[in-house]
């Protein structure tokens, strides 16, 4: 494989990627569905008056996450050549702490899919820095712990200002 097929295979990748964004963009924003399910996260009391079916959402939503997360992992299995119990250990904390970055509300209904996908390179970007430093792992989770608070308590203070 030479250098151009790389490029070749990382620019097929991008934009593979980006129109994986502007299908989960779409339906968000066009949708009934995803306009629904930002209805139910923004305050769910009130899409049940609407006449929304909360525990239909709920379960397509979860339906969909179970379903995404499975081809992650495959994605991840399948990058590696092995699978382990461990794979994909402390995932979590960084994807949250992406999601609060990019503007998501921990109290819900607001935030965009570009702006989680901003918030995931702002973390990344982070934490291949940092490894490129050779700061310690220990560090590290410290300084993406002060990250996430940082974007939750902003988050908050915006929001009480709103009120």
């Amino acid at each position: 494989m030479t250098a151009a097929d790389v490029g070749e295979l990382d620019s097929h990748r991008v934009k593979e990627a980006a129109h994986c964004v502007f299908d989960v963009t779409y339906c968000a924003k066009e949708t009934v569905f995803g306009r629904h399910v930002y209805a139910l996260g923004g305050n769910p009391e009130a899409a049940q008056l609407n006449g929304i079916s909360i525990k239909n959402i709920t379960y397509l939503v979860f339906g969909s996450m179970g379903i995404l997360s499975a081809l992650a992992g495959i994605l991840y299995a399948s990058r590696f050549k092995s699978a382990t119990t461990t794979a994909g250990t402390l995932f979590e904390p960084d994807a949250i702490a992406a999601a609060f970055v990019g503007g998501v509300s921990p109290a819900g209904g607001i935030g965009k899919v570009v702006g989680s996908i901003i918030g995931a390179f702002v973390m990344m970007s982070l934490t291949n820095g940092m490894n490129l430093m050779g700061i310690d792992i220990s560090i590290q989770y410290i300084v993406k712990a002060i990250v996430l608070a940082a974007a939750v308590i902003f988050d908050v203070a915006t929001r009480s200002r709103g009120q």
